[in-house]
C-alpha cells in the first residue's frame, strides 16, 4: 500500500518498488512506474496501484471422476500482473488520496477469477481420468493441465494477468472411498508382513532344530570321548597293576635270592665258625690229654671261679658248716 503525507491543499505519495502506480489527472498520465514519489493534488488526481511482485493463490477445487467418484484438489497458482496498465483499465486497483487503501478489493476479484478457472481446469482433467488414476498420478498431469490452461485463457491475457505455474498438493477422495482404495495395499503389506514373520519364525526352528542337533552332537562326541578316556584309565590302571605285580615279583625274587644268599652265608659263617671251634677244643683236648687229673681239677676250677659271679657277702650258718665238714671228714676217711 502506497504511503500518503497529508498537506493543506495538496498531497505527497511514496510507494515501494514492488507496486505499479498510475497516475491520471484530467484523463492525462502525470504519473507512471514503480517505486514513485511525488505531490499531488487530491481533488483532480486518480491514482491507480498495481502490485508487480510473484503473488500465489491457493484453492480447493471439487471434480467428479470418469467412474463418478468426487475428488478434492488442493491446487497453488502462482501469478503477477505482468501489464500493469492495462490490469488498471480492467480491474478497479484506485486508491483513496487521503489514506493510500484501495477503493475496491481488486485482489478478491483476481482470487476469484483464478479460483473460477483453475477449477474449471480442474474439472476437465479429472473427468478423463478414472478415481484410482485421479489419487495416484502424483498430481504430475493435472498440474500440467492447470498450467497450459491457464496460460492459454484469453480472459487473463486481456486483462493483463500472467500465471507462472502451478502446484498439486494432493488429490484425494472421500474419507470411505479412500480406505477401501487403501485395503489392497494394507491387505498386500499385512501379507508381506506375516510373510515376513512365518519366514523369521521358520527361520528361527530351523536355528533352534541346528541347535539341538549341534548339542546332541557334542552330547554323542562328549559320551564317545569319556568311554574312551574311561577304557584308557583302565587300561593305564590294569598297565600300572600288572607293572607293580611285576616290580613285586621281581623284588620278592630278589629279597629270595638274598636271603637264600644271606642264609648261605650264614651257614658257610656258621660251618667255619664250628669247623674252628672245633679244631680248637680239639687242639685243647690234646694239650689236656697228658695232663695230671688234679691239675685238670684245678683249672677246672679257675675256670669255674672265673665264670661264678662276684660274690659280696658270705653267710655260712651252722647247716651248711655242718653238712660241709662231714663231707670233708667222709672224703678224707675213703
Amino acid at each position: 500500500m502506497a504511503t500518503i503525507t497529508r498537506y493543506p491543499f495538496v498531497r505527497h505519495l511514496r510507494t515501494v518498488p514492488t507496486a505499479h502506480v498510475l497516475h491520471l489527472q484530467t484523463g492525462r498520465t502525470r504519473h507512471d512506474g514503480a517505486g514513485l514519489a511525488f505531490w499531488f493534488r487530491p481533488l483532480s488526481a486518480v491514482i491507480s496501484e498495481v502490485p508487480i511482485d510473484d503473488r500465489e493463490l491457493s484453492l480447493v477445487a471439487h471434480a467428479r471422476t470418469a467412474d463418478l467418484q468426487v475428488v478434492t484438489a488442493q491446487v497453488t497458482v502462482s501469478f503477477r500482473f505482468d501489464d500493469p496498465a492495462l490490469v488498471a483499465r480492467r480491474l478497479d486497483f484506485a486508491i483513496d488520496p487521503d489514506t493510500g487503501a484501495w477503493t475496491g478489493n481488486p485482489i478478491e476479484q483476481v482470487a476469484h477469477l483464478l479460483t473460477e478457472l483453475a477449477t474449471g481446469q480442474v474439472m476437465d482433467a479429472m473427468a478423463t481420468m478414472t478415481l484410482l488414476e485421479a489419487v495416484t498420478s502424483g498430481g504430475g498431469t493435472l498440474r500440467r493441465t492447470i498450467t497450459e490452461g491457464l496460460t492459454a485463457d484469453e480472459r487473463l491475457a486481456s486483462s493483463g494477468i500472467t500465471v507462472l505455474g502451478a502446484r498439486v498438493g494432493s488429490v484425494r477422495a472421500d474419507a470411505d472411498m479412500e480406505r477401501f482404495l487403501q485395503t489392497p495395499a494394507r491387505e498386500q503389506a499385512q501379507g508381506d508382513a506375516d510373510k515376513s514373520t512365518f519366514e523369521r519364525r521358520a527361520l528361527a526352528v530351523e536355528r533352534e532344530r541346528a541347535i539341538a542337533e549341534n548339542e546332541l552332537a557334542n552330547r554323542i562326541e562328549l559320551a564317545m570321548r569319556e568311554q574312551d578316556l574311561v577304557t584308557q584309565e583302565g587300561s593305564n590302571a590294569r598297565t600300572r597293576a600288572e607293572e607293580a605285580a611285576a616290580a613285586a615279583l621281581i623284588e620278592a625274587n630278589a629279597a629270595a635270592e638274598r636271603q637264600g644268599l644271606l642264609a648261605e652265608a650264614d651257614a658257610h659263617s656258621a660251618r667255619v665258625v664250628g669247623a674252628a671251634e672245633g679244631a680248637a677244643e680239639a687242639a685243647r683236648l690234646a694239650a689236656y690229654a697228658g695232663v695230671d687229673r688234679l691239675v685238670l681239677t684245678s683249672l677246672a676250677l679257675r675256670e669255674l671261679a672265673g665264670n661264678l659271679p662276684s660274690i659280696s657277702n658270705l653267710t655260712v650258718t651252722p647247716d651248711l658248716l655242718t653238712g660241709a665238714l662231714a663231707g670233708l671228714v667222709g672224703a678224707k676217711e675213703a
